[in-house]
């Protein structure tokens, strides 16, 4: 039985953060655990507000994880502040996962931030260091680099810059990039691109979530980074393609799409 721990934000409408990331790991097959970091009221149209909990809870919850079941991949989402990142921190260097994802969560699919502005430092000093891959967007890679990004090159160079800061690897998304959908993957090793095409919907609240999700959930059973993201990216794909027509705004993906589509 293969084993993630999620620590993210909750998701109340399904489609994103917690939620999101407990129904990718259980469609690819892996037993998810999490650790809630914040509670975050909010729906496919809006952030309504959000409350973050204590660091010594967000720490208890690892433990009791780790503790017990040892997950194999360990993906982190949404930390809204300092005091959560350093528990974080501190347990994530304590317990030393193989496999560790970190989406740098700093803004809701409608804009609304979902990290406080005196916390990119930290999350930079701090998380990015203990992250076997990073998985910013575009406008979370320029927050962290200063950069403006544009183009595919600016991409890299822009991952490259980030790379320097310490995580083993890089992935910028190229949602938020006009044209097809490239992402690319900066390592020790050298440079990936997947491309993919881009599909014409409003409905895709909490892709960010599902792909770091699924990601993890891949090198939880042991795959390769390149691997774990074309699969990853492939997932994602199929559960934008079949995305559901729930809410008044972004609509979620369809995290289960290969299960349902089987009727």
């Amino acid at each position: 039985m293969y084993k993630a721990l999620t620590i993210a934000g909750s998701d109340p409408s399904g489609g994103a953060g917690i939620e999101a990331d407990i129904k990718t790991m259980s469609a690819l097959g892996v037993y998810a655990m999490v650790s809630i970091v914040s509670v975050v009221a909010e729906n496919t149209r809006r952030v309504v507000s959000l409350l973050d909990m204590p660091g010594w809870i967000i720490k208890d919850q690892i433990d009791s994880v780790f503790e017990d079941i040892t997950p194999d991949a360990v993906k982190v989402g949404m930390l809204s502040g300092p005091e959560q990142m350093d528990a974080v921190r501190d347990r994530l260097e304590y317990y030393k996962p193989k496999n560790v994802v970190v989406d740098p969560v700093m803004y809701a699919k409608n804009g609304d931030p979902l990290m406080h502005e005196d916390a990119v430092s930290f999350l930079i000093d701090n998380i990015l260091p203990l992250s076997t891959v990073l998985t910013p967007n575009i406008p979370e890679a320029e927050k962290i680099t200063g950069m403006r990004i544009t183009d595919v090159d600016e991409m890299e160079k822009g991952a490259g810059k980030i790379l320097s800061m310490g995580p083993e690897a890089v992935l910028l998304k190229g949602g938020h990039h006009i044209g097809d959908a490239i992402d690319v993957l900066v390592t020790q090793n050298g440079t990936f691109k997947f491309k993919t095409k881009r599909i014409n919907t409003k409905n895709t609240h909490g892709t960010g979530c599902t792909l770091s999700s699924a990601i993890a959930s891949f090198l939880a059973k042991g795959y390769s980074l390149e691997d774990a993201t074309k699969e990853a990216k492939d997932y994602v794909t199929g559960a934008i393609e079949n995305a559901l027509e729930l809410g008044k705004g972004c609509g979620p993906t369809n995290h289960f799409y290969a299960l349902w589509n089987k009727d």
